[in-house]
């Protein structure tokens, strides 16, 4: 292993790593034009000048630990969500975790097999992109932000999000240069409500992640999404990991007992940074 995965592997599951700081709740608006959403900034220990950043859009169980008891802060986000936040810290980006469930009323999310149930003001192909384009163009008003070199992550249903964010012509995604440098989907659903059935490209690099073993979304219509997009140009990869299942890069005990998912997280970390480090930092 080397020496930069052990140590993005150690901000991953070290909880009580003592270099980890409580997130900044910050406030912005959606670019669907009546939404404030939440998020929550992490930043470099030290820098100068502007950096690169990173908006993360959380899954469908929402930002916050499903232990909250209602309290919905920075002290009760995911164990997942400030791991990833505290890596791109420390790799020297402004990562921004975006609250797009809590400000429409939902800030537990959603259990599993809900998706028919929710909410249409949650829609991950219509409204939860609009999220994305609000945090960055948040970013870009930050002084120590380099607004040409952001990144975009989700998971799960901000997987979708991210997919959908970054389809070339769709009615919310900017023109290039004015959108995401790169992005990276984490295990998401490539249905995505049939939107893009005549053919996907994303204005942008994506890569994919995902286990052959995922238990709530289809990794072979992944696969076939990934290559049909990438016979009409689209610059897009995807990982498979054999015996991996949804959520793997959790860093539960119950999760990283799998070892299937262990081996994935620690492949997937550093495939997300090299991809990061070679889109956003050049």
């Amino acid at each position: 292993m080397s020496k930069i995965v052990a140590f993005l592997m150690l901000a991953l599951f070290s909880a009580q790593d003592a270099r980890a700081q409580t997130p900044e709740r910050v406030t912005f608006p959606s670019q669907d034009g009546k939404t404030t959403l939440v998020g929550y900034l992490f930043l470099p220990r030290t820098h100068t000048g502007r950096v690169p950043a990173v908006v993360m859009m959380h899954g469908r169980a929402g930002p916050y630990s499903s232990r909250a008891n209602r309290i919905y802060d920075a002290s009760t986000l995911s164990k997942r969500h400030k791991a990833w936040g505290e890596l791109w810290a420390a790799q020297g980006y402004v990562a921004l975790l975006v609250d797009g469930f809590g400000p429409r009323g939902y800030p537990a999310g959603f259990p599993r097999h809900s998706y028919d149930n929710r909410p249409e003001e949650l829609n991950e192909v219509t409204v939860r992109p609009l999220d994305a384009y609000g945090a960055l163009a948040w970013l870009r008003t930050r002084s120590d932000v380099d607004g040409a070199r952001i990144g975009l992550q989700g998971w799960s249903n901000g997987g979708s999000a991210t997919l959908a964010a970054m389809a070339a012509g769709s009615g919310f995604a900017p023109a290039p240069p004015k959108g995401f440098a790169a992005a990276l989907a984490f295990y998401p659903a490539c249905g995505l409500k049939g939107a893009f059935a005549a053919g996907y490209r994303p204005y942008a690099p994506v890569h994919v992640f995902m286990g052959t073993a995922d238990e709530e979304v289809s990794p072979k219509r992944c696969e076939t999404f990934v290559a049909s997009s990438r016979q009409h140009g689209g610059d897009i990869a995807i990982s498979l990991y054999p015996g991996a299942t949804h959520g793997f890069d959790d860093p539960g005990a119950k999760r990283q007992k799998v070892e299937a998912n262990a081996e994935a997280t620690e492949d997937a970390i550093a495939k997300a940074a090299q991809f990061f480090a070679s889109k956003l930092r050049g």
